[in-house]
């Protein structure tokens, strides 16, 4: 069988990317928790629909059969990759998903061994930030001879989505952190650094994105950090729940994407290199279902990988309208 199921797929990014699959010819099923809504979406989209919480982990592996991949689109992620994780494993399906929470990398490695032996694959974050930011790292990590540190920054474009602005307080609870001579430990120093993202340096806040632990793993540099630019209003206050679903068409047509990785080497010497993408919310959808895509077409491995370490470092680049620059 060489078939999707993407759960979470009536959320703001989960309907995009049905929306894309379909769009591509993809043989795949919607899934997810809110029957009503699954039924509307599974009638405009022409495809079948499997109704099922997570609240029941033994009960799972059964929803998963004729399936060859699975992408998760729901979150907060840390509630949900988990036993959807076990589910694949317990049925050999391929465990993609669409998220930026250190945690879950974390679990993906920890889990990456048993994943190899049951012939499953766990390829966390195949949408923005760590499909553009794996490969920028790698791109980058190339012009250094010897790499020894790697920062990576991002510059947040437009207002978040609810299920992102959830998610990112997932990111912050779970602590500031770094990799230092190979090994993820808390980071101790907070301090703001400087980027330029193509307008002028900007500060930007140290935070743990799931790059602590692919750019580790697609890279082999022992020392990483992680930044981010908010501008303006992009991070909400107040209560979450009341949030709009997400940006509109137009607002995310209005604001592109950035991402700035620099790399020391050995000799001391510092390389800058700079990816610009459509808006997350666009390229997200883009670049999970061509991941997905690939996937069900062979192109897996099995245990606990990286958008590099299966797609290779031009993967960022294959998606419509995406640059890498040396600055």
């Amino acid at each position: 069988m060489t078939k999707l199921l993407i759960y979470g797929a009536t959320g703001y990014t989960g309907q995009l990317v049905a929306e894309r699959a379909k769009a591509i010819g993809l043989d795949f099923e919607i899934a997810g928790r809110d029957a009503e809504k699954l039924a509307r979406a599974s009638v405009e989209l022409g495809v079948g629909r499997r109704i099922f919480t997570l609240d029941d982990p033994a009960s799972l592996p059964a929803h998963l059969h004729g399936f060859t991949v699975l992408l998760n689109c729901a979150g907060p992620f840390a509630r949900t990759a988990e036993p959807l994780m076990h589910a694949c494993m317990a049925v050999g399906v391929h465990y993609l998903d669409i998220t930026a929470e250190i945690n879950v990398y974390r679990l993906a490695e920890a889990l990456g061994d048993s994943a190899e032996r049951a012939g499953s694959m766990l390829l966390p974050g195949v949408g923005w930030d760590v499909v553009t930011t794996d490969c920028l790292a790698a791109h980058v990590a190339g012009r250094v001879d010897t790499p020894r540190s790697l920062r990576i920054a991002l510059q947040v474009a437009g207002s978040l989505s609810r299920g992102s602005a959830m998610s990112a307080g997932e990111i912050i609870g779970a602590g500031l952190m770094a990799r230092v001579d190979g090994v993820l430990m808390p980071k101790a120093d907070a301090a703001i650094r400087s980027f330029d993202f193509g307008d002028g340096p900007v500060d930007c806040v140290p935070l743990s994105f799931g790059d602590l632990v692919t750019a580790w793993r697609s890279t082999g540099i022992p020392n990483i950090e992680m930044f981010v630019h908010v501008p303006g209003d992009a991070f909400p206050q107040g209560d979450l729940v009341s949030l709009p679903d997400g940006p509109s068409a137009e607002e995310r047509d209005a604001n592109r994407a950035r991402a700035v990785a620099e790399v020391t080497g050995a000799d001391g010497r510092t390389v800058r290199s700079m990816i610009e993408t459509p808006n997350g919310y666009s390229y997200t959808p883009q670049a999970a279902v061509e991941a997905s895509r690939r996937v069900l077409a062979g192109d897996h491995r099995p245990g606990f990988q990286t958008p590099v370490t299966v797609f290779g470092p031009a993967f960022a680049q294959g998606i419509a309208d995406t640059s890498i620059t040396d600055l």
